[in-house]
């Protein structure tokens, strides 16, 4: 039998970063729908199925516990190791398959079992190997985050997979390789769609869809859709394979998910609102916003928190503003289109945590703070809850020299292999414990001020050597920019730009080389 079990691994996955899978984020999840979070010191944490290992080695750099992930392809294992050597950290990074991993007897009980984007690619035999993990190794209180491609939103579109798939097993050659049976998967889809085919006519959002894919890394559709195991689960069908594994659904990974104002019409809120089953009331609310990926939260012995207690939580909790206060929108995407977020609320609490040059601010320090005293406490957690559902806040943490340091070796090497790739948009922080986006050129100028480059001009003369050295250049308005004059003027704009709005905010987030 083939080691890879019909999963893609001819081509390696995208280098991404997924903060849902980060515990502080979950915890607060739990926190938020009143539930309470898993308790453990330190925090033992398993992810399964880490892809290349980005957010398993920037978490496990950057909070304190011990973390351990499995991924059965070695070329991923291979590149998630090099990060956790460049960190110097205790991650754990194994090549098991999971029924392997099941059957470990020196595994410890986890406070926190994570696997983001596996569960539709994977066999029922995996299933039920993910569950028996679960089952045996899961602490009671601790938390499940399982994300998957849902019914009903993605129903419409499973022709479309398996066509793509149907091609690429039938019409392409091995020696042609994966990326080419990709590329000619979808062309051939495009064919059908241009043939004036009643099915994509009767199906308006899967041509959208299609030309999305078109679009997309190659690599990333490689994995998402051309898995031999690929198979869509509605939420109750979720409920219950977790059900086996004896946890029970708390609420989304995706705090503004958990905001019904964006998500729901009147109708639907008050639909719900009389729905006494949790795993009915789940299903209608998917079919009410056409839900088409869950990050569901399921906990062992899940425990409600008194209004009280969860208060008390919530203010001892501190945050952080991860973007420039000037550039965070006040506008918020929902399931129902885009709403205006008040702004007596929320310019306020954005100015609050942007003071002392964005230092972490409990949230009992904000609630007492003068320009916030007349605003009513449900309504600044609320706007807290908002700002990091949209990306632009997160839960801080106290950091240790420890963390700092692995943070720091971590990011080093990540901004040294900048040089030359282009593929890994995010640093470490200690303060936050997450990934902060950081793209190619940010890399570049932290590794040019590291290097001591005194000014901005020395700065954009270190990046310009690089790029120019590899037949590389900036990209203004979509398009290559080809003379080098015009290169190192838009690189100057664009390195003043980071210094005025980038640079302080990784400073206040410990994203450090050193």
């Amino acid at each position: 039998m083939n080691w890879s079990s019909g999963y893609v691994t001819e081509v390696e996955y995208i280098f991404g970063y997924y903060h849902q899978l980060n515990p502080a984020l979950l915890r607060l999840a739990c926190l938020r729908a009143g539930f309470h979070p898993p308790s453990g010191e330190p925090l033992h944490y398993l992810e399964l199925g880490y892809g290349q290992g980005l957010s398993i080695n920037i978490h496990g750099a950057a909070m304190p516990g011990s973390f351990v992930g499995t991924d059965f392809n070695p070329a991923h294992v291979a590149h998630a190791q090099a990060f956790a050597r460049a960190s110097r950290s205790d991650v754990v990074l194994l090549d098991d398959s999971f029924e392997e991993l099941a059957a470990r007897k020196d595994l410890p009980a986890f406070d926190v079992i994570a696997l983001h984007g596996v569960w539709t690619w994977v066999s029922d035999d995996d299933r039920r190997s993910i569950v028996d993990i679960i089952r045996r190794k899961l602490k009671i209180g601790g938390l499940v985050y399982n994300s998957y491609n849902c019914r009903p939103g993605w129903a419409p579109a499973e022709p479309l997979r398996h066509l793509m798939r149907l091609y690429s097993d039938l019409a392409t050659t091995d020696a042609a390789g994966t990326l080419s049976g990709v590329d000619g998967a979808l062309k051939f889809c495009e064919q059908i769609a241009d043939s004036d085919a009643l099915y994509f006519k009767a199906n308006p959002l899967v041509d959208e869809r299609l030309k999305h894919i078109v679009s997309l890394n190659r690599n990333y559709v490689a994995h998402e859709y051309f898995n031999r195991n690929w198979e869509l689960m509605s939420f109750s069908q979720m409920a219950e394979w977790m059900e086996a594994g004896k946890v029970t659904y708390v609420a989304s990974a995706g705090l503004l998910d958990q905001l019904d104002a964006i998500n729901l019409t009147d109708k639907g809120r008050q639909l719900l609102a009389d729905m006494k089953h949790p795993v009915l009331r789940e299903s209608v609310r998917d079919y009410l916003v056409n839900q088409q990926f869950r990050r569901d939260i399921f906990i062992k012995g899940p425990q409600r928190l008194s209004q009280l207690d969860q208060t008390e939580l919530l203010q001892r909790q501190a945050f952080v503003l991860t973007t420039w206060a000037h550039d965070v929108p006040l506008k918020v995407k929902g399931v129902r289109g885009e709403f205006d977020l008040q702004e007596q609320v929320y310019r306020p609490l954005i100015e609050a945590l942007a003071e002392r040059s964005y230092a972490a601010k409990a949230l009992a320090e904000l609630r007492t703070h003068p320009n916030l005293r007349t605003i009513h406490f449900p309504n600044i957690v609320q706007a807290i809850f908002v700002l990091i559902g949209m990306g632009h806040a997160f839960p801080a943490q106290s950091p240790t020299k420890e963390a700092r340091r692995r943070c720091a070796g971590l990011n080093k090497y990540l901004c040294e292999r900048a040089r030359s790739m282009d593929d890994v948009s995010f640093l470490a922080s200690p303060i936050t414990g997450t990934g902060v986006f950081a793209n190619r050129l940010h890399q570049l100028f932290l590794r040019a001020i590291d290097l001591g480059r005194p000014s901005l001009s020395d700065q954009v003369a270190d990046v310009w050597n690089l790029l120019s050295a590899q037949g590389q250049g900036i990209k203004k308005d979509g398009q290559r920019i080809d003379n080098a004059a015009d290169n190192i003027a838009e690189l100057t704009r664009l390195a003043t730009e980071f210094q005025e709005k980038r640079l302080p905010v990784l400073k206040a987030l410990g994203v450090n080389l050193r």
